[in-house]
């Protein structure tokens, strides 16, 4: 029996999770690299602060959606922007 204290880690959302966090600091600093221009001078934000700002929803659609696309075998929204890049 798994108590409170002793429950077992999921294999999806931790590893989700992280990737979720990790596009949101990049969604964060492109925007703050898109409006500071050369005064940029590539701060973090905290994961508070990505949460009030909305960075940390906009990351998860993007990841969900993208993951989904993967397992459908089809090309992610950014696969497919580099792809009509190049036609």
């Amino acid at each position: 029996m798994i108590t409170m204290r002793q429950q077992a880690r999921g294999k999806f959302w931790p590893h989700v999770r992280a990737m979720i966090w990790e596009k949101a600091q990049q969604l964060f600093q492109e925007e703050q690299a898109r409006t500071m221009g050369s005064d940029f001078k590539g701060i973090t934000a905290t994961k508070r602060e990505l949460r009030e700002a909305g960075y940390f929803y906009q990351a998860k659609l993007i990841v969900l959606r993208d993951l989904w696309l993967q397992r459908k075998g089809l090309p992610s929204v950014e696969e497919e922007e580099l792809m009509r890049g190049f036609v």
